[in-house]
């Protein structure tokens, strides 16, 4: 069983999205794109406890926060069949997100907007395909879209079975409340009443929605919808210990020997009572540990674990992070064992783990489900997936959500993207900006210009960290068109910087990249030698720790390094190209003695990137679109 395809709309910072998904994938992108957005949308359908919650939505659920019409209700008459087709033209206008919402009997109102999110769900197991019955329908592998012929050109097709269910919530104006509910999307237009997705149906599914922080903290506890509580749900268990605990925690009178003084102080309580009213209004205070009631307990009852060599155990939800997150990974091979049939979500599973356990979690998760879904910031973590099974999502301006997966280019072949992946291609697949740039001396120089212009003057330049840019090497100038068009073609905004080029390659360059950033020079090395002043020279010469050979060197021929400093420093910077001396150097130069070049580039990222708001262009505090 997996997910082979989401439809959202109006959800969250979500106005629409149509997205086809891999058997497993990992889904990255900017913050705030909506990767959690998308796997919550799918709790709303899938998740058997989700729906519990009152109300299952609320404000800002909604796209924009925007839960009720904008336009008028239309005018209730005794007769809707003599509003006529015109009257019928207006309700139909209404937005694609507006439709489908609940319209109170009575006549017609301008219909509020839905959310609506529409899951398709293929490979069911036999026992699946029996249980889904007359909503079963079938999803063509060859065209990836839901088969729409006739029975008899299923045996010629590439098609399998499926369901689809569709969670719908709303603004309910009669109950002043909102409102939601899971349905089988087949129903929706087949059925007068369209058929409830219910609980059970839900379980059968097998879907779990594991964030690291709210599921760990309780992974342990018998709380509703805790991993232990799936577990014993799972085995059909049902713990016949609650009766034989509330008896013996009523005989453990807490505090009932004298010395302590409580017991006195209850009975003094007592005493002042029967004064004022009859004994049986209320008798005897004592305390007890609990509420005494099934669901009190399910809340305080919890695991305890031993630590270190010792045989001292505390509360699980007091152990280290990375031990809660396996630990959470120990009771999900309990309920993929038992299951068998399990689609698992998780966000950040990189959270506090080392990298070999990062990679362990992935491959127990690939193995123990039908389907994966994660999310993550951790090359670690995305190494682990094939190309076709990186999802990388992008959402424009206006709310509408896309995905892209890595198209290599010709002369980038794949054992190279797989060696060279944690040092040139992660950050900019995890980035939304990211600016190109010919060679190593080039990717440390340019963060460590910016950055050293931030801190001199923070409002004329910005860090290209704050500016959400990351640096990549590109190798040489012959790729840097290649690797702008690779980030491009995935929905980032790509920038370039380079040495001195032919007017080919420059317009090659230049289509691929939003700007480039080309100087006169042929060598970087050279742009920072002429641009930059002589007493900035000498100072970086007095302070860094030259190699022996060139101490040798300009020693025995100069005897002072530092007075020679623009003979001696093309020779470190030439030694130490790919390293850091460049970039150490523009970071202990005031403004005036960065080259121009640099300070203009820097500038036109900002505004690029980060332009200044005017108090036109700032949003009202309450009309800040929904976060992802």
């Amino acid at each position: 069983m997996r997910i082979v395809q989401i439809k959202i709309s109006n959800f969250r910072g979500i106005r629409s999205c149509e997205l086809l998904l891999p058997k497993h994938a990992v889904l990255i992108g900017d913050n705030n794109v909506g990767k959690s957005t998308l796997l919550e949308a799918v709790d709303l359908c899938l998740g058997p406890d989700r729906l519990s919650r009152q109300p299952p939505v609320d404000e800002h659920d909604f796209h924009l926060g925007s839960y009720l019409s904008s336009k008028p209700a239309a005018p209730v008459t005794a007769e809707p069949a003599e509003a006529g087709p015109a009257a019928a033209e207006e309700v139909a206008a209404e937005p694609a997100a507006e439709a489908g919402a609940a319209v109170p009997e009575g006549g017609l109102q301008a219909a509020n907007p839905m959310i609506e999110v529409e899951v398709t769900i293929t490979d069911l197991s036999e026992e699946q395909q029996d249980h889904f019955g007359e909503q079963i329908e079938w999803w063509d592998t060859g065209t990836n879209a839901l088969y729409t012929g006739d029975a008899a050109g299923l045996d010629g097709a590439t098609a399998s079975p499926a369901i689809r269910v569709t969670f719908q919530g709303f603004y309910d104006e009669e109950e002043d409340d909102f409102a939601g509910s899971t349905v089988y999307t087949r129903s929706i237009d087949e059925d007068e009443k369209p058929t409830p997705f219910s609980k059970r149906d839900k379980q059968k599914c097998g879907f779990l929605y594991l964030r690291t922080l709210r599921t760990g903290s309780r992974a342990l506890s018998l709380e509703r919808g805790s991993l232990l509580d799936i577990i014993l749900r799972l085995k059909e268990i049902r713990p016949r210990m609650w009766e034989d605990t509330i008896k013996s925690l009523k005989a453990l009178d807490v505090a009932a020997d004298p010395e302590l003084g409580v017991s006195g102080i209850l009975e003094s309580v007592n005493k002042a009572l029967k004064k004022y009213v009859p004994r049986e209004w209320g008798a005897n205070p004592h305390l007890r540990v609990s509420t005494l009631t099934r669901e009190h307990l399910r809340k305080v009852i919890t695991a305890f674990i031993a630590t270190g060599d010792g045989k001292h155990a505390a509360p699980f939800y007091r152990q280290g992070t990375g031990t809660i997150n396996m630990l959470v990974l120990a009771l999900l091979s309990q309920i993929a064992e038992d299951k068998q049939n399990v689609i698992f979500a998780m966000e950040e599973v990189e959270t506090a783990i080392p990298p070999y356990a990062q990679k362990r979690i992935v491959h127990e998760l690939r193995k123990l489900s039908a389907q994966s879904l994660l999310t993550s910031h951790s090359p670690y973590v995305l190494e682990e997936f094939d190309i076709d099974e990186t999802v990388i999502l992008s959402r424009t301006a206006d709310g509408v959500l896309s995905k892209a997966t890595v198209q290599l280019p010709d002369s980038v072949k794949l054992k190279r993207y797989r060696q060279e992946f944690r040092q040139r291609f992660c950050e900019g697949l995890l980035a939304g900006r990211v600016l190109i740039v010919e060679g190593a001396t080039e990717a440390s120089s340019y963060p460590a210009a910016a950055r050293r212009l931030a801190e001199l003057d923070d409002k004329k330049y910005a860090s290209l960290e704050a500016l959400g840019i990351c640096v990549i090497d590109a190798g040489t100038d012959s790729q840097v068109a290649v690797m702008a068009k690779l980030y491009r073609d995935l929905g980032k905004r790509t920038f370039g910087a380079c040495d001195k080029q032919e007017d080919a390659a420059k317009i090659a360059i230049e289509a691929q990249v939003e700007k480039l950033f080309m100087h006169d020079e042929h060598g970087f090395e050279d742009l920072i030698l002429k641009e930059t002043k002589p007493e900035a020279l000498a100072r970086f010469a007095g302070i860094v720790q030259w190699p022996p050979h060139l101490l040798q060197k300009f020693g025995d021929i100069f005897g002072d390094i530092e007075a020679n400093a623009a003979q001696a420093l093309p020779e470190l910077f030439k030694w130490g190209k790919g390293g850091w001396s460049l970039a150490d150097f523009l970071a202990q130069c005031t403004e005036e003695e960065i080259p121009k070049f640099l300070k203009d580039a820097c500038i036109s990222l900002k505004q690029l990137c980060a332009p200044e708001e005017t108090d036109a262009e700032m949003p009202p505090e309450d009309g800040v679109a929904n976060a992802a």
